[in-house]
Order: C-alpha cells, then sequence, then structure tokens
C-alpha cells in the first residue's frame, strides 16, 4: 500500500462516532453481566454445572465453586460503568476485555457468536481512543481532551461489521435454509408471543425471514456506506434488530448491531444530533508527510483481518456436513442456522472386570448441558474424558463409547458417534477430520 494510501487511514477526523459508541458499548456491557446474573444465565452456566464445558485446551479455566461468579460478572457490569463514563477508560477497558474473553472460554454450553463479536470489539475498544472527549478522564486531565481521531478508528469497526454480515449471508445459502426449514420449526414454538404470536405460524412469514434474512446480511453494510440508500438502510436495520430481539431474546446482539451503526454516518450528522456544545470539526489542511503513518499498527490490523477473513472457511479443510460434524462450526459467524436434537447415553466397560454401566449425561450434567453434548462431537468428546477422570479417582481403568442419535433440521434421527470408538482412548484432533464422527447419512 503506497504511503498516499497509508495516509488516509490516519487523517484525523472528528470523533464523535466513536465517543458515541463507546457510551453505547458501555452501557450495553453493564446492562449484559448484570442482566446475566438477574435473568439467572450465570446461575444456570457458571453455578449448577459440576463441570463446565470448555473450550477445548483450556479446561484448566473450570469456574471456581460457589457465587464467585456472581461477584465477577457484578464486577464487569461496573467496568462496563467505567467504560461508559470514560472513567479510567484505558484500564476499565482491558480489564473488562481480559475478563470477558477468559470468561467466554470456559461457558461453551452458552455459547453463541455474539459473545464472540463482543470480544473482538472489546480488542478494538482497547487500542482506540475512545475517551478523548466527554469522558471523566478529560475532566480529570484536561490535556487528553480532543475532537478527531484517525480515521481507521472508525474503518475498522465498519470492515468487522462488513465481515459478520457477508459470511453470514454465505453460510445461509443452503438448501434446508432455502427451503424454510429451521424458521418454520422454530416459528411453531413462537405463537405463544405477545402481539407479533399469532403471526408466528403463517407461512409467508418464514419465506420472508429465510430470504430477507440473507438478503439483509448481504446487502445492509454496502446500502449504509451508500448515501442515498443509508437513510433506508437505517430504518430496515432497526426494525430487523428490534424484530430479532422480541422474537429469539438473544441478548445485546441486536442493541449492539444498532449501536455500530453510528459509524456508518457523517460524524457531522452525529455531533450535531448528540454532542451539540462540540465546536465544529476543522479541516486539516496538514501536508500528509506530517501524519502520523504507524506502520506497525497497519500490519497488526492487516494481519488481524486476514485471520478474521480465513477463520470462517476453515471448515472446508474438514469432510462431511458443518452442520452435521460441528468441525468449523465456532467463531465462523454461521448464526441461528439449524435446528439440531438427539438423545445420547455412554456405556462404560470395565477393562479388568468386563463389568458394563450404563451412563446418561444427566446423572453428571444439568439439563441445559445435556441437551448440547448429544448433538455436539467435542462436547462428546470432553463429557468421555471427564467421566474417564472420574472413573480413574474410584481406581477404574475404562472403555467408553457412546450412542447418539440426532436429527437435523427435523429429519430422522442417525448415529453421530461410531459406537466401536473408544472415546476413552481417542485423542482430540485440532487441524484435522475426528473419523470417529459418523458421517451424516441423509
Amino acid at each position: 500500500m503506497s504511503a498516499l494510501n497509508l495516509s488516509i487511514l490516519f487523517q484525523r477526523v472528528d470523533n464523535s462516532p466513536l465517543v458515541l459508541f463507546r457510551m453505547f458499548f458501555g452501557f450495553l456491557m453493564m446492562a449484559e453481566c448484570w442482566g446475566a446474573i438477574a435473568i439467572g444465565w450465570v446461575k444456570k452456566i457458571y453455578i449448577d454445572p459440576e463441570f463446565n464445558f470448555t473450550f477445548i485446551g483450556f479446561e484448566w479455566m473450570q469456574p471456581p465453586d460457589g457465587n464467585f461468579m456472581y461477584y465477577l460478572f457484578g464486577f464487569m457490569g461496573l467496568l462496563g460503568v467505567f467504560i461508559m463514563l470514560g472513567w479510567y477508560y484505558r484500564i476499565s477497558i482491558i480489564a473488562f476485555t481480559v475478563l470477558w474473553i477468559s470468561t467466554y472460554l470456559t461457558h461453551k454450553t452458552g455459547y453463541n457468536n455474539h459473545h464472540y463479536l463482543i470480544c473482538l470489539l472489546c480488542l478494538f475498544m482497547c487500542i482506540v481512543p475512545a475517551n478523548q472527549y466527554r469522558s471523566l478522564d478529560v475532566n480529570r486531565k484536561p490535556a487528553l481532551k480532543s475532537f478527531t481521531c484517525p480515521r481507521w478508528c472508525h474503518l475498522i469497526f465498519i470492515a468487522q461489521l462488513f465481515i459478520v454480515y457477508t459470511y453470514a449471508a454465505v453460510a445461509k445459502m443452503y438448501p434446508d435454509w432455502v427451503e424454510g426449514i429451521p424458521i418454520e420449526i422454530w416459528f411453531k414454538h413462537k405463537t405463544q408471543l405477545l402481539v407479533i404470536g399469532e403471526i408466528m405460524d403463517t407461512g409467508w412469514l418464514k419465506w420472508l425471514v429465510s430470504y430477507g434474512g440473507i438478503a439483509f446480511d448481504l446487502f445492509i453494510v454496502p446500502l449504509l456506506l451508500w448515501k442515498r440508500t443509508r437513510t433506508v438502510a437505517f430504518i430496515v436495520a432497526l426494525f430487523f434488530h428490534l424484530f430479532n430481539s422480541a422474537v429469539f431474546q438473544i441478548g445485546v446482539f441486536p442493541y449492539l448491531a444498532i449501536a455500530l451503526l453510528v459509524f456508518f454516518f457523517p460524524a457531522e450528522v452525529i455531533r450535531k444530533r448528540f454532542f451539540k456544545l462540540k465546536p465544529k470539526f476543522r479541516e486539516w489542511n496538514d501536508d500528509l508527510k506530517k501524519l502520523q503513518v504507524t506502520k506497525p499498527l497497519i500490519y497488526l490490523l492487516g494481519i488481524y483481518f486476514l485471520i478474521q477473513i480465513l477463520l470462517p472457511l476453515r471448515h472446508h479443510l474438514y469432510s462431511g456436513n458443518v452442520l452435521w460434524n460441528e468441525e468449523g462450526h465456532r467463531l465462523s459467524w454461521r448464526m441461528m442456522l439449524r435446528v439440531k436434537v438427539g438423545t445420547i447415553y455412554f456405556l462404560s466397560v470395565d477393562n479388568n472386570s468386563g463389568e458394563q454401566q450404563k451412563i446418561y449425561p444427566r446423572q453428571y450434567l444439568t439439563r441445559g448441558q445435556s441437551y448440547r453434548v448429544a448433538t455436539r462431537p467435542d462436547m462428546i468428546w470432553q463429557f468421555a474424558q471427564y467421566i474417564k477422570r472420574k472413573m480413574a479417582e474410584e481406581g477404574k481403568d475404562v472403555s467408553l463409547y457412546a450412542y447418539s442419535r440426532v436429527s437435523l433440521n427435523g429429519r430422522d434421527y442417525y448415529p453421530l458417534v461410531d459406537e466401536s470408538v473408544d472415546l476413552a482412548q481417542v485423542e482430540w484432533s485440532h487441524f484435522s477430520h475426528s473419523t470417529w464422527i459418523m458421517p451424516m447419512l441423509e
């Protein structure tokens, strides 16, 4: 990239969108953390389980027993307030980022792409100067005050959102989604909703949501970037996210997506609407050579976005259907694509006495964990390792075989795991297909 092109990224622009997003982001993180305590999510995910399904490789990050996670999420909510107010912002956002990513790695049972997106946005917020206007930090240190920020501070949020929506659209382009099957299954369980419940079971709505979802994800960012369509795109985005919030109850994500829209509007518009006392931005006519072009930052962001582009494609490295085997499913913006239900039990065989014992996940896990284990191969493997350790504590050397039946998008039930494979002896394969996962038969 030429020096001229690099300089465009470092040109000074009005920082109103960034400052406003900091306020929204901090408030939403407060709501997410304190809300997780209030609705019982922390209890269900962290307090009740005897064993937590972490990301593989992070088993050492098991949450402490007792009420520790209540205090942790309470503190994270408080950090959200500090971020919103811009009080010791840099310390607050770094602390929140470390704690959020740490908790994210320990709760695969409650995994969703939205929590992953928050991880990425936290990393962005750690490096942007979002506290240089309308913050308590500026009150403490007036010299910190600035009306501008480098242009890249806005562009990285737009680029990330484009990646998220584009991969979400591409992932939806498969036969079941095009035929409206997952949407139809979900909506059958939403007819009790107030106001909109009556239309949930109508045929036209599933087609509107299925095709509308693809169109929205594919075109919303370009339409927001184009001045002529920006207002209409904003109204569509507002309706889309509020509809998702009402129907699917997916936490703060719809509101976080709405908050990110501030980066698509001219900074002057944001200034006039939200910071009326802020001076108008003066066009900078400085020589481009005087702009502080930080090439190491460019390389770092280049590597980051290259990873973001390649990571969702990794499922092509594995054989089989990613919707079935889940290999490469996470961290890939494959959002709300399928309905999987299943049953599973394990057969424990004592290698010394030959004694056999049926083990059902519900004997050791919560209801929510048991539901996930039945359909997620990596969690099946993790549970087998957990049972192996439990048996070893009792002085038993056992083999473990899984008997599972799984239905994808309303199809018949088929085996998910090879019943002849001793999962107690299997090593997890990080970078190649796990052959003990049965292929999808239909």
